[in-house]
């Protein structure tokens, strides 16, 4: 059970960054250094700042806190990136660090806490923390993205689409054996 929910997890984390991707892909350079509104934050710093975390939390996290003492969080939100191409790469290398973790978990390490900022957690409660963070800035980074793009592709079923969505599901008569197989483009789901 506990690699199931290691594996999930990881499917879960993948659909989210194929949200972000597809968001990427939909909006132009100058899109990225856009800040919707005074109190909000553009695409590139809320990559930023999900590359920090993603660094800071999976970074040697089962033996040493998730908050590293090398980690700046408030620089996070001081826009440093210049290009999409860096928005990019760091978007990608805070993903790599996340999954090449995820991927290091064995049996054993689910009796083990980690500590993010000094807090004990069980493996499954740190994963859930970060999969909840992770959702809420993707969602934002969704949000911004399909009120710049000006030919908006949906990334998930169109408005007003659900029924023809539906029909077309049911239609294929093969039923999809998990989420991966489900959301993700066989490319993604590797």
């Amino acid at each position: 059970m506990k690699e199931l929910f290691i594996s999930n997890s990881i499917d879960l984390f993948k659909y989210y960054k194929s949200l972000g991707d597809k968001t990427f892909a939909q909006v132009r350079e100058e899109d990225f250094f856009v800040i919707p509104d005074e109190a909000g934050n553009s695409i590139a710093v809320i990559v930023q700042h999900l590359y920090g975390n993603m660094k800071s939390r999976w970074t040697d996290f089962k033996t040493s806190d998730g908050e590293k003492t090398w980690r700046d969080r408030d620089q996070e939100f001081e826009l440093y990136l210049n290009t999409k191409e860096e928005v990019i790469e760091k978007w990608e290398e805070g993903w790599q660090v996340l999954f090449a973790a995820l991927e290091s978990i064995e049996e054993a390490d689910f009796n083990k806490l980690v500590y993010i900022r000094n807090k004990g957690h069980h493996i499954i409660e740190a994963v859930q923390r970060q999969l909840g963070h992770y959702a809420y800035h993707v969602g934002q980074i969704v949000m911004i993205g399909r009120g710049l793009s000006h030919n908006w592709q949906s990334l998930s079923v169109p408005k007003g689409k659900s029924k023809e969505f539906n029909a077309k599901s049911f239609s294929k008569g093969k039923r999809k054996e998990n989420f991966t197989e489900q959301f993700l483009h066989p490319d993604q789901a590797k």
